[in-house]
């Protein structure tokens, strides 16, 4: 299927080739006083000598928009507006309504990608503050499969380290069956807190914690199988905790600190091989070009501490170069808070001097912002305590059931529950998502769960909307609807943002910010009810309009479903 707005900006280059002598960027973008506005003259002004107008003019005298303009004119300075043919609008809908990937290909060169998302710690419950890079990660997962590429989901969980020997000594004092049980039932901050306090006030538990670090990295077969008890019983709990959020992370997507520990020894040794390891107060560091403290001097990014440990540094080469070297991925995604913008940059430069990280690979930080609450501080329970994320899960979706409840009382409980947790999770996601990442976003119920305004709920009310007038046409949308055609204004203001998805896909898939796809998705519901206000379907004037507009319902329906589907939300078929 042609992408109409690539289709424009293809037959406006070649004018505007002609023109300038070379090729340009014709700045081809939607336009309020126009379907599409072609701006490209303005800045070709100053390098040609000429006004943007008088440019304007020979572009528009050579541009072929033979069988896509119904007119284009020039207005203001220089600016060529575009009015499409409707009988174009409808032949790109055919299109559209014909393939099932709503006109979006699958990428012309799939690569192999890295998303390391979530990352919560063993023996500790997952808080708000994991929210964010899980539901990011996980659109980012959903869109770049959806797009055909090799995607391997890493879950970066803490599950090494000097605490372990803490909390296997407080395991051995309790007893395995009783620890078990403790941790089943998802206590891990209980369990945690319990080892910390007895670490702090009891000098011999924590030297028999001290030892136990020693026999776990020896691989002493008895702590081993007590440190492999407290993962596991963290992992179910994880796991759980995924499913009621609707993510796409498994079991086999936990790759934890223990995965990379064996090749800690070989980064460290390959660093100094390559000339790049130095020390620097007892400690092996290396000092990445282009990284300097206030005083000037070279910042030091510390791969093995004077103890003898290892650094964070190292794991996350060791990331990259395993990432890039076994798995051959060519596209690393770091989705992690923005706070460690610097410390990755650092490890990312590094890999490039050690020669893991070459074009066509490369890295990037998606790093976000904080949750915050209605105070403008970082988001927390009443108490002033970090709110559990299956905590806020299932306040959410005891919200939605209440609101479903109220709108519509005759759903059964099984439909209820279900369309509860798809506005409850979808609530939640949104509101992540239609942010900019990097920014913090205020955390609201009353905003989030509302059926109106720019929420996932009314995105999720419009698709049931949608459903709702199949069923009471007595059919479905794959079998509702004809031929489309495109006559009325709001038909032809639904056909554009129908036929711009393609090209917000595209931008996202660059990009990664989610928020351009959430506003597309609300401007296209916007377009669609004032289509239905005014154009009517089940009882328009004859059986050819009313099977172009279920047509033009159905299409409507399918974008809204995946663009949800792609943030990782679900639409009900009733609301």
């Amino acid at each position: 299927m042609a992408n109409l707005e690539k289709l424009l900006v293809e037959r406006f280059a070649v004018a505007f080739a002609a023109v300038a002598g070379e090729r340009v960027d014709p700045v081809v973008r939607r336009s309020q006083h126009a379907d599409f506005q072609a701006d490209g003259a303005l800045p070709l002004a100053r390098k040609l000598g000429r006004s943007p107008r008088e440019i304007a003019t020979d572009v528009l005298a050579r541009v072929d928009l033979a069988g896509l303009a119904e007119s284009a004119t020039i207005s203001g300075p220089g600016f060529i507006n575009v009015t499409i043919e409707a009988t174009a609008l409808a032949g790109f809908l055919t299109e559209m309504q014909a393939d099932d990937r709503l006109g979006v290909p699958v990428a012309a060169a799939p690569e192999t990608v890295v998303v390391d998302y979530s990352a919560p710690n063993v023996a500790k419950e997952m808080h708000v503050g994991h929210l964010r890079s899980t539901v990011i990660g996980d659109a980012v997962t959903r869109l770049l499969t959806w797009l055909g590429h090799d995607v391997h989901r890493a879950n970066h969980i803490g599950d090494w380290g000097t605490p372990f020997g803490m909390l296997i000594e407080h395991l051995l004092d309790l007893g395995e069956t009783t620890a078990a049980h403790e941790l089943s039932v998802g206590d891990l901050n209980g369990f945690y807190r319990a080892a910390r306090v007895k670490f702090d006030a009891d000098p011999g538990f924590a030297d028999r914690s001290r030892a136990r670090v020693g026999a776990l990295q020896s691989g002493d077969p008895t702590t081993l199988r007590l440190w492999k008890l407290l993962v596991g019983e963290s992992e179910k709990y994880f796991l759980a905790v995924y499913d009621s959020l609707d993510v796409m992370l498994t079991g086999a997507d936990f790759f934890g600190e223990s995965f990379y520990n064996p090749m800690l020894a070989p980064v460290v040794d390959e660093l100094d091989r390559l000339g790049l390891l130095h020390e620097s107060d007892g400690a092996k560091v290396v000092f990445p070009a282009g990284f300097t403290g206030r005083d000037g001097e070279p910042m030091a990014l510390i791969v093995r501490k004077r103890d003898g440990g290892y650094g964070y540094g190292a794991t996350d080469l060791a990331t990259i170069r395993y990432r890039t070297q076994d798995l051959k991925a060519t596209r690393l995604l770091y989705v992690v808070g923005a706070p460690q913008h610097q410390h990755l940059e650092m490890v990312y430069q590094t890999a490039r001097e050690a020669g893991w990280l070459t074009p066509p690979a490369r890295a990037t930080h998606v790093g976000f912002g904080q949750v915050l609450g209605a105070d403008g501080k970082k988001f927390a329970s009443r108490a002033g305590d970090t709110v559990k994320l299956a905590d806020l899960l299932d306040e959410a979706i005891s919200r939605a059931a209440a609101i479903i409840t109220e709108k519509n009382p005759n759903l059964d409980e099984p439909t209820r529950a279900a369309v509860a947790r798809a506005v409850g999770t979808g609530a939640i996601k949104y509101a992540d998502l239609s942010s900019d990442w990097i920014k913090d976003y205020v955390f609201a119920w009353d905003r989030m769960l509302a059926t109106t305004g720019d929420t996932a709920a009314y995105l999720q009310y419009t698709y049931a909307r949608i459903q709702s007038i199949f069923r009471k046409g007595g059919m479905t949308p794959e079998s509702g609807g004809g031929a489309i055609r495109v006559v009325e204004p709001a038909e032809h203001a639904l056909a554009l943002e129908l036929l711009a998805f393609p090209a917000v896909i595209d931008e996202v898939a660059e990009t990664l910010l989610f928020h351009t796809l959430t506003g597309y998705l609300q401007g296209l519901a916007g377009a669609f009810t004032t289509f239905y206000d005014q154009c009517p379907v089940l009882k328009a004037a004859d059986d050819e309009t009313r099977a172009s507009r279920l047509a033009l319902c159905a299409l409507t329906g399918r974008v809204i479903e995946q663009g949800l589907a792609l943030l990782g939300i679900t639409t009900p078929a009733r609301m």
